[in-house]
């Protein structure tokens, strides 16, 4: 087993100096920051409390939740480049247009997120607090240590005033002072990176909790809830989209094969009968047998080939679009690039609106040209089907392609169709291929 060891660049090493400046800044100034702040909202706050016996604690109070919803803007704004994220911005309850005075003052007061901004600001002070004393306390160890052989002279000693060292009789006492410190400034210099980074984080984690927690949960539950609504839509599509293409199914059996086989078997009794009697006619009666035979036969590849097309499965989309279109009695204009083999359910779905689309611009476009387009772009695959007929194509139901916008919906993308009456319609399938 071999093992790769990646060097430290120039750029990685920028980035880490970049992040250790950050970090650093934002504890700096988040002491002082912590020490304003605590000292407003809990003055303002306590004023506010102590007169609500009379109107104007209320004002008092939304003059503070006012403040600690600044002090939070600001602290959010702080805070991203520390984690390397953008904070949202919360909601925040808003009195109605035309609200009055009383109204828009008692607003901020029943609302959970102002709560939380005074809550931060009132003790955002012990984190600050505790991240400062790591900071400091590590740069200047770092920075005095490192750079004790420049100022270690310049500190007057008398000269009764003896080191350990000489006192113990293991050396002169500056050398061993100088490599002592030296050494400490080493030590603090190459933990320095990770105690800063741990005591911005501290901070920056407490403001985030407060400031950006409860919104960022709703968030995740609002997106949960639109996955949830879009898998059901898409499990209700399929379901229709089954439904869809089973009536279809039993329709064109109904209609075709069906017929034919009931004629077939008419035929074959009628043949029957005329053996005896008139044996030439019994022989055209079968031979009719036979072409209906044929034609049933071939009907029922056609079936087929819209349930599950065999070159579809055995040599991918582009070959099986090839031979769709060869078969429209339509000219169809190909554009299909190559692009490699998708999942099953991909391929068939965009092969069923490329064969969906065709058929009605056989029955119902009076087109004289169309053209197929498949490509691939950053939002999946894009399946686009254009003609120079009259227009007038709905996805509204009743119409025939509303099954089939339950199809795409049901594979998780989206169908559009544009089909201005005064001519042409271009029908876009977009699918995941994800």
């Amino acid at each position: 087993m071999t093992t790769t060891i990646t060097p430290l660049g120039p750029g990685r090493f920028s980035r880490i100096f970049r992040q250790l400046g950050i970090d650093t800044q934002y504890v700096l100034l988040g002491f002082p920051l912590g020490i304003i702040t605590l000292v407003l909202c809990v003055t303002a706050f306590s004023l506010g409390v102590g007169m609500m016996v009379t109107v104007v604690g209320f004002p008092i109070l939304f003059t503070t939740m006012l403040q600690a919803r600044g002090f939070a803007t600001l602290e959010r704004a702080r805070v991203g480049p520390v984690l390397r994220t953008r904070l949202s911005h919360p909601y925040y309850k808003k009195a109605e247009p035309g609200a009055g005075f009383w109204r828009r003052t008692f607003v901020p007061l029943t609302d959970g997120q102002s709560w939380l901004d005074l809550l931060h600001g009132t003790f955002r002070i012990i984190p600050s607090t505790i991240a400062f004393s790591l900071v400091v306390t590590w740069w200047a160890g770092a920075l005095g240590g490192l750079t004790t052989v420049l100022w270690d002279w310049s500190i007057p000693r008398s000269p009764d005033n003896k080191d350990l060292p000489e006192l113990i009789g293991i050396g002169s006492g500056t050398e061993l002072r100088v490599l002592f410190h030296t050494g400490l400034g080493v030590v603090f210099a190459l933990t320095l990176m990770p105690v800063v980074r741990g005591a911005a984080l501290l901070e920056a984690w407490f403001a985030r909790a407060l400031l950006s927690g409860v919104n960022e949960l709703r968030e995740r539950v609002v997106e949960a809830e639109r996955s949830r609504d879009r898998a059901r839509a898409q499990t209700t599509a399929a379901v229709s989209a089954e439904a869809s293409a089973l009536r279809r199914l039993e329709r064109d059996i109904h209609d075709g094969p069906q017929q034919r086989l009931v004629r077939l078997a008419m035929d074959l009794g009628r043949a029957d009968l005329q053996f005896d009697n008139d044996p030439t006619a019994a022989r055209a009666t079968v031979a009719e047998a036979l072409a209906q035979t044929r034609e049933t036969l071939e009907e029922l590849r056609a079936l087929s080939r819209g349930i599950a097309p065999p070159i579809l499965v055995d040599r991918g989309l582009r070959a099986a679009l090839t031979a769709l279109a060869a078969r429209s009695m339509v000219p169809v204009d190909l554009d299909l690039p190559e692009v490699g083999r998708l999942a099953s359910h991909v391929e068939t779905t965009a092969y069923f609106v490329v064969a969906e689309a065709l058929t009605n611009v056989a029955k119902h476009s009076h087109a004289s040209e169309c053209k197929v387009t498949v490509q691939r772009s950053a939002y999946g695959m894009l399946v686009t089907i254009e003609d120079d007929g009259v227009g007038g194509a709905s996805l509204a139901k009743g119409h025939g392609l509303a099954g089939l916008a339950d199809r795409v919906r049901a594979a998780g993308g989206e169908l559009t169709v544009t089909s201005p009456l005064d001519g042409g319609t271009r029908i876009v399938a977009i699918l995941p291929v994800s």
